[in-house]
């Protein structure tokens, strides 16, 4: 994909991601990491807890739909900074061998205020398992540049 700054980008445009598998070691070694809880780390406790199974961390799912979307090039090197995040859902549980695809759509687009050379992007992230249900859907807001003049 060519490089695209800001004003490559318009409310309503929608990017999809090529599909990621993952796999319960993968889940478990990103766990025991950074979120090291019972029902992600170990089978036979996560048999026993609510989910009935092993699944992944929702910081691993957000992770992995971010890098599915970085992967597409659609931000390519204007890409900042990360703003923040808002709206944060886990709909579904990931669990080992799900194949995880996403949608990334522009909600919004404005120059930024105080530099014209940059722009702020609010960027609907939609992640879905190989059943198309969505497992996962964050607002994250992207500091971009603009195309130099």
């Amino acid at each position: 994909m060519a490089e695209r700054y800001f004003e490559d980008f318009k409310p309503g445009d929608a990017i999809d991601t090529a599909p990621a598998v993952l796999g319960a070691d993968e889940m478990i070694a990103f766990a025991r990491r950074y979120d090291p809880q019972s029902f992600h780390i170990d089978a036979e406790a996560a048999q026993r807890s609510l989910y009935g199974g092993l699944i992944a961390s929702g910081f691993m799912t957000m992770a992995v739909t971010f890098r599915l979307f970085f992967e597409t090039g659609a931000l390519g090197a204007s890409n900042m900074a990360g703003l923040g995040f808002e709206e944060v859902k886990f709909a579904q549980a990931v669990r080992p061998g799900d194949t995880l695809k996403a949608t990334v759509t522009v909600e919004s687009a404005r120059p930024s205020s105080g530099r014209p050379d940059r722009g702020v992007l609010a960027l609907r992230y939609r992640a879905f398992n190989q059943r198309g249900e969505e497992v996962l859907s964050f607002l994250c807001i992207h500091l971009v540049r603009r195309r130099p003049s």
